[in-house]
């Protein structure tokens, strides 16, 4: 069957020529097909020891990024990949297992999901070919289904988003998710929604990362984005972990797709934290014979922090944090150097990469110069055989006056 629950409703199973469909990657994806936030089961080749029966709540995957769980009372012999009917809300859902094993109960774990939780449903059967024909006609009623709603709520004037659309398997069911800021009053959006599309309505708002991680996209480091394909908690980014990153507030640069901060601000934020525990405060003023010199700007990696004197905030002074901590010291026992630093205390020059613009592919005259240079060429060929065809011809002409 393969991963049949793209956002894209394309699925990756064989048509009738053989060839895969959606990605066409031939079986030879690296990253275990379309599905998202996929845990390697690095159990799987490990047998249980003798007398231990195998752990009977199996992770299964749904559409996009929604993973639920179900108990396997039945005791059926599932692996990654099959297509199995669970219990779902007066019907029955369709999905694919996931996860199977002892990785499942540190997943519970993570999830806070207690083993004897009535949360836990109950998975019926294998999936048979008829319920797995009519699951893909329930998916490829999603996308319609979501044009019209976006309509409908358009007409209704409601400030919402409708985002995705997800069928249950038994097409019994339709879950909206929209995306709102204020609250949203959709009772009579409802109704029309079942009047025209004949299933029992469920309206669940989602936040917008929460949006982006449905969707998926790519980011602007060129990959696919975190809340997608690997990271299942979204912590609070605040404009601070870009401070402590010498980072510009631009919000076009910090904000990702969902319109919120990077998540990956809080990537190196720990190590930048430790490495700002050993700099002085950004708040001291350095006192030297020439006056008072505020801080501007720090460079991390370097060590190196910039001053500038009190009314002339052109200058900037690059001192090295050593340096910086010594004049506090002299600063607070009432001595003020000449000098903040000497040429032999100066932090060292950056030198710029040479091989930066190698191939001048800042320069906007780049195909200019090439053109220039191939006429110039053409001009230096044309000459010299211009000057071969007249030595050529001298000697007859030589002969001919003899």
């Amino acid at each position: 069957m393969g991963c049949s629950g793209c956002s894209s409703g394309r699925g990756c199973s064989t048509g009738a020529s053989g060839v895969p469909k959606g990605c066409n990657n031939n079986g030879a994806c690296g990253t275990g097909g379309c599905n998202k936030l996929n845990v390697f089961d690095w159990l799987s080749n490990m047998e249980l020891p003798q007398g231990q029966a195998a752990f009977d709540i199996v992770e299964i995957r749904f559409k996009n990024s929604r993973k639920e769980y179900f108990k396997n009372v039945n005791n059926l012999l599932l692996h990654q990949g099959d297509v199995v009917a669970v219990e779902g809300s007066s019907g029955h859902d369709i999905g694919t297992v996931s996860l199977t094993g002892e990785l499942v109960k540190l997943q519970l774990k993570k999830r806070n999901i207690k083993i004897d939780s009535a949360e836990i449903k109950k998975i019926y059967r294998k999936a048979k070919q008829q319920d797995i024909d009519k699951w893909l006609e329930a998916q490829q009623l999603e996308k319609p289904t979501m044009e019209r709603a976006r309509t409908l709520a358009i007409h209704f004037k409601l400030e919402m988003k409708i985002s995705d659309v997800e069928y249950q398997g038994d097409k019994s069911k339709a879950v909206f998710y929209y995306t709102a800021d204020d609250r949203v009053d959709f009772r009579e959006l409802i109704k029309k929604y079942a009047e025209e599309f004949k299933v029992r309505i469920e309206m669940k708002q989602i936040g917008y990362r929460q949006e982006a991680s449905r969707l998926g996209g790519i980011g602007s480091c060129g990959r696919e984005l975190c809340c997608s394909t690997w990271l299942t908690d979204f912590r609070t980014v605040n404009t601070s972990a870009a401070r402590y990153q010498q980072l510009s507030l631009n919000p076009q640069k910090l904000a990702g797709q969902c319109g919120k901060l990077k998540c990956c601000l809080n990537y190196e934020l720990d190590t930048y934290l430790d490495a700002i525990k050993h700099f002085p405060s950004n708040d001291v003023k350095l006192q030297s014979e020439k006056g008072f010199a505020v801080h501007q700007k720090t460079d991390i990696f370097n060590a190196i922090m910039w001053f500038t004197y009190e009314g002339q905030y052109d200058n900037f002074i690059p001192i090295p944090v050593a340096r910086v901590k010594e004049i506090i010291e002299l600063n607070k026992q009432g001595k003020f150097p000449a000098e903040f630093v000497t040429k032999q205390q100066a932090a060292p020059k950056v030198v710029e990469p040479d091989y930066e613009n190698v191939v001048g592919q800042d320069s906007l005259t780049r195909f200019d110069k090439s053109r220039k240079q191939n006429k110039n060429k053409h001009r230096n060929n044309k000459n010299r055989n211009n000057n071969r065809n007249r030595n050529k011809q001298r000697p007859h002409n030589n002969q001919a006056q003899n």
